[in-house]
């Protein structure tokens, strides 16, 4: 298989996906109407992830075990490195694509001239309920994804219809072109930062309407809680994007608005710290700094703030506040590789 030139690459990093890992690269093997290899990268697996890939009879798969672990991006950079397929989709560990979705998406790309496409998702509960993560129709009416909409669809807090969940198949010649490749000091939004730094480098991005990415919620990978670390990654990563490329003048106002999403969700989660530590003059400080912050409380703040106060003026047991919610699943935040 050494000058087997594939028409798609699947990069799939794993890391303890033992239970998940064949599933995910057989949905790959299955692709309709076009040839496909699978790159499976393990980032230092301890649950026999590595043996379980080892055994999988069929020449199209590749194993890479990197001998230390890192992270989501680095793992995918390492699949992208070794990739030789005209097309490169990345496949989480634990999700599944459809028999017909590479194909529909080339086509779609090729119609369209477009070097990067996305397409539409299926989302699937602990409990095996599926739904669909945006009307087709709507998608239909945006046939290609400008960086403007993509960066609005990533503001923290504000967006409906959040972009950043597709899953994008890049033309490989054009990543190595740019020099595009995932940011491996982010663990969580690295995603983003590949497909922001595509458009910007004047890639064209096709839609395709159909749901052919299966996206498989599973106890143990639900998304982590964003914490205030993850928020600082991504906006330095962000400043680094916006030394590299110029924008546009409503990609900028785009980018004013994800920036203040950011700072809007550093303040929360720091009034968060203060709520969960009861500390009444930290959760006053932090509200004041930024009362924007509060209408994202899933109890009224003056409730907790009550709360607070009673429980540093009585000695006798208070019944605790609810707990404030996750800043919520986005794609900010990752459910694992």
């Amino acid at each position: 298989m050494s000058g087997f030139v594939p028409d798609v690459t699947f990069v799939v990093a794993a890391y303890n996906a033992a239970d998940t890992i064949v599933r995910a690269v057989e949905s790959a093997l299955r692709q309709e109407g076009v040839t496909v290899e699978v790159v499976v990268v393990d980032d230092r697996s301890s649950d026999g992830t590595v043996e379980i890939v080892s055994t999988i009879a069929d020449p199209r798969v590749r194993l890479i075990a990197l001998e230390q672990n890192r992270g989501p991006g680095g793992a995918r950079n390492a699949g992208l490195a070794a990739a030789r397929g005209k097309w490169i989709a990345v496949l989480d560990s634990d999700d599944t694509v459809r028999p017909d979705r590479l194909a529909r998406m080339i086509e779609r790309a090729e119609k369209t001239a477009a070097q990067v496409v996305v397409d539409n998702l299926d989302v699937v509960s602990l409990d095996g309920r599926s739904v669909r993560m945006f009307a087709e129709a709507e998608l239909a009416r945006q046939p290609l994804l400008t960086l403007p909409a993509f960066i609005e669809s990533n503001v923290i807090f504000r967006s409906q219809h959040n972009f950043g969940y597709m899953k994008p198949v890049f033309e490989r010649r054009f990543l190595e072109e740019h020099d595009l490749r995932f940011d491996e000091a982010l663990r969580i939004g690295e995603d983003y930062i590949l497909l922001a730094s595509a458009l910007a480098s004047g890639g064209r991005c096709a839609i395709e309407p159909s749901a052919g990415y299966i996206y498989h919620i599973r106890e143990g990978s639900i998304s982590r809680v964003l914490k205030l670390d993850h928020i600082d990654a991504m906006m330095s990563a962000d400043e680094a994007f916006l030394r590299r490329y110029p924008l546009d003048v409503l990609s900028e106002r785009m980018q004013r608005k994800r920036t203040r999403g950011f700072h809007q969700a550093r303040s929360f989660l720091l009034l968060v710290e203060q709520l969960k530590s009861r500390s009444l003059a930290g959760a006053l400080k932090a509200a004041l700094a930024d009362p924007l912050a509060l209408r994202h409380l899933h109890m009224p703040i003056v409730v907790r703030l009550r709360r607070l106060a009673a429980r540093s003026a009585n000695t006798a047991p208070m019944t605790a506040a609810a707990e404030p919610p996750p800043l919520g699943e986005s794609p900010y935040t990752s459910k694992g590789r």
